[in-house]
C-alpha cells in the first residue's frame, strides 16, 4: 500500500509531527496479525508464569517472550516519537506510552510492558477508526459528484467531465442519475430525491423552467436541463466547502484541549520524575523510612499511563465533528464547532415574516385603482418598474399582471429603496411604487385617508408625484409554523419574536396564528439590527435571528446565531448567517439548537467521565490498590468510552 502521509489525530492536542499510520503503511490485515501476535505472546506468557514453566525458569527467556511480545506493537510507536523528536517535540504521548513501557520492563513488571504498549495501540486503532468513520460520513454525503455529463450539442449527446460544460448548455439526465450541474429544467416536470442535500425523504417536484440542484437524483424520468452555473460554484460545491471549512472553525473548548495539550504533557512527565525524586530526597533526610525505589518507580510510570490526554484530545473534537456530520445529512449547515456552541446557548430566537414563517408567495387579492384610472393601466404601471426585482411581492404583481395578458413597457433609472420600495421612470414618467411611507416621503398628492386598514400586504404607486392606486396582496402561513414555535417553547425558549417590515396589523395577526408573542412591523432593515442590538444588551440573552437569507444580511451577521431558512444555493446565507437550513421547514430551527445542545452535553460527560475515571484510579494506585492494569484501562478504556459515547451523536440524530 502506498504511503500517505496525514496528521494524526492527537497531533492537535500538542504533537507537531506529521506521520503515516500503521495502518497505511503495511495495510489492516498487517496491523491485526500484529495485534494479535502480540496478545497471543502476552496472554501465553502470563498463563506460563502462573503453571511455574520451565520456560521461564531462566529470567533471560521470559525476558526474550515479553520482548518479543513488546516489540510487535512499540516498533511503530517509536517511529511516531522519533519522527515528533526531530520537530523538536520532545513531549508527546508516544514519548509517554514509550516511557512508561520501558520503565515497567526496568523494574521487571514485563507483562504491564506489553499491555501498556499493547492496549495503546488498540485504543490507537480504533480511536482513528471512529475518526475516519466521521469523515467518511460526511465524504458519503457530499462527495458523490458524478464524474460525467452527457451535454446535448450539434454533433449530438456527448459525455464530458462536469468542469467542461459552459453555462446555457443543455444537458441530458436519465433515470436514477444524479445532476451534475445546477440548471432550469426543460422537461415538463419531474421528480427528484434531494435527500443528500436537505435531508428530506421525500422527493421533490419540479415543474418546467424550475430551478434543479446539483447532487440531486431524478427519479422518474429522462430530464434536460439548461445548465446555470459552471461545475465549481454550483450548489453541491459550496455545500461541500461549506461543510468541510465547518470542520476547521474550532470551538471554545477545542482550542482550549490544544492549547492546554502543549503544556499539559510537560508536566505530567515533570510531576512522575517527582513522584520518584521527592521521596527519595525525604529518605536522605529521614534514615528511619525506607525509600522503596521499585514502589515510587511503579507509582511513577502509572502516572505517566493515566495522566495521557489522549481521550479528551481525540473526544472532543470528534464530538464538534460528528455532529456536523450528523447535521448535514438533516440539511442543517453549521459553520463550525463555535457555532454548535452559540446554538447550545441560544434562548431567544428572533423570525423575520416574508418567506421565513411565511410561504414568501404572494397572490394579489384586489385591485384598486385611484379615480378615473383603470386596473389595467395600474397593473401596467407597476409591473413594468417591477419587473426587474427578485422581490416575491415584485414577482406575484408581474405575474398575476402577465396572467392578464398586458405587455410590460421598458424601465429606466430603477432604483431601489431599503424597506419602502422602487422608483423609476416609465414612458418619460417618474414613478414610485411601494407602500405609503415612500409616497409620504416623497410629497405625493391625493393618498387614501386608511388606505393599509385591511388584511394584507398593500403597494402602492404614484406617477409624476399623484397618487395613482394601490393593489393588495396576501401570504400564508408555513403549516408547520405553529408546530416549530411549540417545539421551541417545549425547549424552554419562551422569548420568541416576529420583525417585519410589513405593517403592525399584519405582522401581529400572523404572530397570533403561529403562537409568537411578540411581533413588531413597520421596520426597515436597520431597525431590525437596532432591536437585535438592543436584545443582545441584555444580559443572559443569547440570540437566534432566523431570516430568508437574502434581505437580512445585517440582522443574521449581528446575531449570536444567524440562521438562514431555505438558504441553500444563496450567496447572501452562505455569507450572513451561521447556520444554513437548507429546507423551508421551520422544525430545522429547533434540530439545530437541539444539536448544540446535545454536543454540549455529550463533551461534557466526556471531560467528566474522562478526569473522574483518571483522578480515581490515580488515588487508588496511590494507596497501592490499583496497578498499571487499572492505568491503561484509565488511559485506552476511558478514551474508548468517550468515543463511543461521542457516537451517539451520529446514532440519535440520522434517525
Amino acid at each position: 500500500m502506498q504511503k500517505r502521509e496525514e496528521v494524526h489525530p492527537h497531533c492537535e492536542g500538542g504533537c507537531c509531527c506529521k506521520h503515516s499510520h500503521a495502518e497505511k503503511d503495511t495495510g489492516k490485515v498487517g496491523v491485526y496479525m500484529r495485534l494479535f501476535a502480540a496478545f497471543f505472546l502476552l496472554a501465553g506468557g502470563m498463563l506460563l508464569t502462573h503453571h511455574n514453566a520451565y520456560l521461564f525458569s531462566r529470567g533471560e527467556a521470559r525476558l526474550a517472550w515479553y520482548l518479543v511480545a513488546y516489540l510487535l506493537v512499540a516498533l511503530p510507536v517509536m517511529r511516531e516519537a522519533w519522527e515528533c523528536i526531530q520537530k523538536r517535540d520532545f513531549f508527546n504521548e508516544f514519548t509517554l506510552m514509550l516511557l512508561a513501557s520501558i520503565g515497567a520492563f526496568a523494574i521487571g513488571e514485563y507483562p504491564e510492558g506489553v499491555a501498556v504498549m499493547l492496549f495503546y495501540s488498540v485504543g490507537e486503532m480504533l480511536q482513528e477508526h471512529a475518526v475516519r468513520k466521521a469523515k467518511d460520513n460526511i465524504g458519503q454525503l457530499l462527495d458523490v459528484r458524478p464524474s460525467r455529463a452527457r451535454v446535448c450539442r450539434p454533433s449530438g449527446i456527448v459525455e464530458v467531465a462536469p468542469h467542461e460544460v459552459a453555462i446555457g448548455e443543455t444537458i441530458e439526465v436519465s433515470p436514477g442519475g444524479r445532476v451534475p450541474l445546477d440548471g432550469i429544467l426543460e422537461t415538463d416536470f419531474a421528480w427528484f430525491d434531494t435527500s443528500s442535500l436537505t435531508g428530506e425523504s421525500v422527493p421533490r417536484k419540479v415543474c418546467k423552467d424550475g430551478k434543479v440542484m446539483a447532487g440531486t437524483i431524478v427519479t422518474d424520468r429522462v430530464i434536460r436541463l439548461r445548465v446555470t452555473a459552471v461545475f465549481e460554484q454550483s450548489t453541491f460545491a459550496r455545500v461541500l466547502a461549506l461543510v468541510e471549512e465547518a470542520s476547521k472553525r474550532k470551538a471554545a473548548s477545542e482550542l482550549f484541549i490544544r492549547k492546554m495539550a502543549r503544556i499539559y504533557t510537560p508536566i505530567v512527565f515533570g510531576l512522575a520524575l517527582l513522584t520518584v525524586f521527592v521521596p527519595w530526597v525525604y529518605s536522605l533526610f529521614n534514615p528511619a523510612w525506607m525509600f522503596d525505589g521499585t514502589y515510587w518507580l511503579y507509582n511513577a510510570l502509572m502516572f505517566l499511563v493515566i495522566s495521557c490526554p489522549c481521550a479528551l484530545v481525540i473526544s472532543i473534537p470528534l464530538s464538534y465533528f460528528t455532529a456536523i456530520g450528523a447535521a448535514s445529512r438533516q440539511g442543517i449547515l453549521f459553520k463550525g464547532g463555535n457555532v454548535l456552541d452559540a446554538a447550545a446557548s441560544v434562548n431567544t430566537v428572533v423570525f423575520d415574516k416574508t418567506g421565513t414563517l411565511t410561504e414568501g408567495v404572494f397572490t394579489v387579492r384586489s385591485v384598486i385603482p385611484a379615480p378615473g384610472e383603470s386596473e389595467e393601466t395600474l397593473l401596467l404601471r407597476m409591473a413594468s418598474l417591477e419587473q426587474g426585482s427578485s422581490h416575491p411581492i415584485a414577482k406575484a404583481i408581474v405575474a398575476y399582471t402577465r396572467s392578464k395578458g398586458l405587455v410590460f413597457e421598458p424601465a429606466d433609472e430603477v432604483q431601489e429603496i431599503a424597506g419602502r420600495g422602487l422608483k423609476g421612470t416609465v414612458g418619460g414618467k417618474s414613478y414610485l411604487v411601494g407602500n405609503y411611507r415612500l409616497l409620504q416621503e416623497n410629497g405625493v398628492r391625493e393618498i387614501p385617508d386608511h388606505p393599509e386598514q385591511g388584511e394584507g400586504t398593500v403597494v402602492a404607486l404614484a406617477c409624476d408625484g399623484v397618487y395613482g392606486g394601490a393593489v393588495r396582496l396576501a401570504d400564508a402561513l408555513k403549516p408547520d409554523a405553529g408546530k416549530a414555535i411549540a417545539r421551541l417553547k417545549s425547549m424552554g425558549i419562551e422569548k420568541i419574536q416576529i420583525l417585519s417590515g410589513d405593517k403592525q396589523e399584519i405582522v401581529r395577526t400572523f404572530a397570533g396564528k403561529a403562537g409568537i408573542p411578540e411581533s413588531f412591523g413597520d421596520l426597515l432593515p436597520e431597525d431590525k439590527v437596532r432591536h437585535i442590538e438592543t436584545l443582545k444588551c441584555q444580559p443572559g440573552v443569547h440570540v437566534a435571528f432566523v431570516g430568508d437569507g437574502m434581505n437580512d444580511a445585517p440582522a443574521l451577521a449581528l446575531s449570536d446565531v444567524g440562521m438562514a431558512m431555505g438558504g441553500l444555493g444563496s450567496d447572501a446565507a452562505i455569507e450572513s448567517a451561521d447556520v444554513v437550513l437548507q429546507t423551508d421547514s421551520l422544525l430545522r430551527i429547533a434540530d439545530a439548537v437541539r444539536m448544540g445542545r446535545h454536543t454540549r452535553l455529550v463533551v461534557w460527560e466526556n471531560v467528566v467521565l474522562t478526569l473522574g475515571t483518571k483522578l480515581a484510579v490515580l488515588l487508588l494506585g496511590f494507596w497501592g490498590i490499583a496497578t498499571l492494569w487499572e492505568a491503561v484501562f484509565a488511559d485506552v478504556g476511558v478514551a474508548l468510552l468517550a468515543v463511543l459515547n461521542t457516537m451517539q451523536l451520529r446514532i440519535r440524530h440520522e434517525k
